[in-house]
């Protein structure tokens, strides 16, 4: 590898620890910040080449020290909680300190995961500021920092927030009630997009480049949801709500522990999330397909599901 000291800000997350062990894979060094070291997931701090140090990445100063002898930064950095200014705060101005320190500590690799149907006249405030950061990321090339962007549809792979979430609630609820059911989206791996982004690390023909993931087949909200009951083996009733019920719904459960839905959300899945082209040819490999995936982690607490596992691991 060209790039081999690497910081991943975000790395403690969901994508973070895939991103991470695919790097250490390459034979890179990898220095992951976080406020709460005791909190990072085991096998990350385990990774031999990984350093996972405390640090709060949105103070310029530490910024600027964490990215000492670094060669290239990925920020994957990303909130679904926009209270008390999140969304700018995580979205916005993290990037342009990522950028001033880039260009103070003399890195010239910059990668940066944003987010499908991030425009500046998108609906949700998520989506907006997703769109003023990966401006930040592109104008960093005026400092002589090659970047790349991705933005990927929902992320999914054991761990994630998003089928997971729909599980847990149809082993609890006979009936869910659904807003947006028929919001489409194309859910790509978190390997896939991980897979990615390691491959363009020392590519100089992704540089300056976005690029859209997502998996190899859409879906409405509802036959997402229907896939999962499926994979657990229950039988549930899902009710589709009317715009003004979804908001309803939405406002109620933002105010609770949780926060499982919001507002936002819902704004959010007004515009279909789904790539306007097919995966990039440029990573030499094609997108894993939700279902050979997803049955080995929802419902790993029943036979059925193991059998799924062991028949998707002998490639069956």
């Amino acid at each position: 590898m060209t790039h081999r000291n690497i910081l991943v800000i975000g790395g403690s997350g969901f994508l973070g620890s895939h991103v991470a062990r695919k790097l250490v894979a390459a034979g890179a060094f990898v220095r992951v910040p976080t406020r709460n070291r005791e909190r990072v997931k085991a096998e990350l701090i385990l990774l031999p080449t990984v350093d996972v140090v405390r640090a709060d990445v949105h103070d310029a100063g530490t910024l600027r020290s964490l990215m000492a002898d670094t060669d290239a930064v990925i920020n994957l950095v990303g909130v679904l909680d926009g209270r008390a200014g999140g969304f700018q705060r995580n979205h916005v101005e993290l990037p342009m300190r990522i950028v001033a320190a880039c260009r103070d500590a003399g890195v010239k690799r910059l990668m940066h995961v944003s987010s499908l149907g991030a425009t500046a006249d998108a609906p949700s405030e998520y989506q907006r500021t997703k769109a003023q950061g990966e401006a930040e990321i592109a104008g960093a090339a005026r400092y002589g920092i090659a970047t790349t962007i991705f933005r990927p549809s929902v992320i999914f792979g054991r761990g994630d927030s998003f089928l997971s979430l729909f599980a847990q609630l149809a082993r609890m609820f006979p009936v869910l009630p659904l807003g947006c059911a028929g919001a489409r989206f194309q859910p790509v791996y978190v390997d896939d997009v991980a897979r990615a982004i390691v491959a363009s690390l020392d590519d100089p023909d992704t540089f300056g480049q976005r690029y859209e993931l997502c998996g190899p087949t859409v879906y409405t909200l509802r036959e997402l949801v229907t896939y999962v009951c499926a994979a657990l083996g229950v039988d549930r009733t899902i009710v589709d709500l009317p715009d003004s019920l979804a908001w309803l719904q939405a406002t109620v459960l933002e105010h609770l522990p949780g926060r499982l839905m919001t507002r936002d959300n819902v704004l959010s899945m007004k515009v279909d999330n789904v790539c306007a082209c097919a995966f990039p040819d440029r990573f030499g490999f094609a997108p894993t397909a939700l279902e050979t995936i997803a049955p080995t982690y929802l419902a790993e607490r029943t036979p059925r599901s193991r059998y799924r596992g062991f028949r998707y691991r002998a490639g069956r």
